[in-house]
């Protein structure tokens, strides 16, 4: 849900060099660390739980020609990889996943190098009392969670015009006349939900520094 436009922002917070390596925790398709990693000249691992997903992320790096990215099975509190091993991490819209949100956190400084970068993309509740709001949404607080898993230069950014172009596309949603199609007609029942909820949130962009 970052919408293009936002991919250079996240390609300058992570301060990436040539022959650095990116982590992209919880890739699903890879398409975001694809796309940083080929305009950097960084090599780049995919970590998903979803083999299906890592699929379609392998077939994406052939279609893009992006030889120097590998994708691997692992866990948001479990990446599989060796400690202090990537120069720069990026998780979008997936940190509020977790049982327990301060394990991934913790994993994410873990395989940072020390200087490394992370740049977190989620929604945060505007109320986090409204219980209109699932409790993985109201705990979100990227902040805290970065502050206590000991990381510095911690920013938290408002981004409004994310938020403006999903309930934009959920309002397109909601007009769609899905038939019989199980697919289309879930895609419809997400667009209702999600624009009951778009009020009720920030979107954020979070980026910090794992200590020298």
């Amino acid at each position: 849900m970052v919408p293009a436009e936002a991919i250079p922002e996240l390609a300058g917070e992570l301060r990436l060099t040539p022959g650095s390596t990116l982590l992209d925790l919880a890739c699903g398709r890879g398409a975001y660390g694809l796309l940083i990693a080929q305009k950097a000249g960084t090599h780049l691992i995919g970590v998903d739980f979803s083999a299906q997903a890592l699929t379609e992320a392998r077939e994406q790096a052939a279609r893009m020609g992006v030889s120097n990215a590998s994708f691997r099975d692992g866990e948001l509190t479990a990446a599989g990889l060796p400690g202090a091993s990537v120069e720069a991490v990026i998780c979008t819209d997936a940190i509020q996943f977790p049982d327990e949100p301060a394990c991934a956190y913790d994993e994410i400084r873990r395989v940072l190098k020390p200087g490394g970068r992370v740049v977190l993309t989620c929604w945060e509740p505007l109320d986090r009392d409204d219980e209109r709001l699932s409790v993985r949404v109201r705990r979100a607080n990227l902040r805290a969670g970065l502050h206590q898993a000991g990381f510095t230069d911690v920013e938290v950014r408002d981004r409004p015009s994310w938020l403006a172009r999903e309930h934009a596309l959920w309002e397109e949603t909601v007009t769609l006349a899905p038939g019989d199609d199980p697919a289309l007609r879930s895609f419809h029942a997400e667009g209702v939900k999600s624009l009951q909820w778009t009020a009720l949130l920030r979107r954020v962009l979070a980026v910090a520094t794992n200590p020298e």
